[in-house]
C-alpha cells in the first residue's frame, strides 16, 4: 500500500495577519475503495431489509397494489 501523502500550502491573510500552513493529508486509493464499497454494502442490506418489512406489511394488510410494486423494487435486490 502507498504511504499518505501531506502536501502543505502557505496561505497569506491580508497585511496585517501571518502567513498560515495548512497540512492536507490523502487518503490511499486502496482505503477509498474499502471504505465505499463498505458504504455500498451497507447501504444495500439496509435498503434490501426495509423493502422485506414493507412487503411483509403490505402483505398483512391485505394491500395487492402496494405489495406489486414493492416486490418489482425488490427484484431487482435478488437477481444475481
Amino acid at each position: 500500500m502507498k504511504k499518505h501523502k501531506i502536501n502543505y500550502r502557505l496561505q497569506a491573510f491580508g497585511t496585517n495577519r501571518k502567513s498560515k500552513i495548512v497540512a492536507k493529508r490523502e487518503i490511499s486509493y486502496e482505503i477509498k475503495l474499502a471504505t465505499k464499497l463498505l458504504l455500498d454494502e451497507l447501504c444495500f442490506n439496509w435498503n434490501k431489509s426495509r423493502l422485506e418489512t414493507q412487503i411483509n406489511s403490505s402483505i398483512d394488510a391485505s394491500d395487492r397494489e402496494a405489495f406489486l410494486a414493492l416486490s418489482k423494487q425488490y427484484q431487482s435486490y435478488v437477481k444475481e
